[in-house]
């Protein structure tokens, strides 16, 4: 069986098997104003500086921002963008409603 190794063991008529998940939809992340779909790290940043967010923290993994104003809110991504999931756009979207959505894409 090849395969990336994801996936859930069970076992089906005393056989253990590898079950894979069902492909999950991909999601997008639009800035509203513009309609326009967010591809890259950068590009995040530069929308969400207008928006008051500034870099606080960095590594190779990941990118840390927060509102210039001293507000609590930290918003966590990964340096690669390809590694970006729901749960990051969604935080994104709580955090800076009226200016991203998250789409199907």
């Amino acid at each position: 069986m090849s395969g990336s190794g994801a996936g859930v063991w069970v076992f089906k008529n005393g056989v253990m098997q590898l079950e894979q998940p069902a492909a999950a939809s991909r999601k997008a992340l639009v800035y509203v104003p513009t309609n326009e779909v967010v591809r890259s790290v950068e590009a995040l940043e530069r929308r969400l500086g207008t928006l008051g967010w500034e870099r606080y923290y960095e590594n190779r993994s990941i990118v840390q921002l927060h509102k210039r104003d001293g507000g609590a809110d930290l918003i966590t991504i990964p340096r690669d963008f390809a590694s970006l999931r729901s749960t990051h756009m969604y935080d994104i979207v709580v955090k800076n409603r009226d200016h991203f959505k998250v789409v199907d894409a």
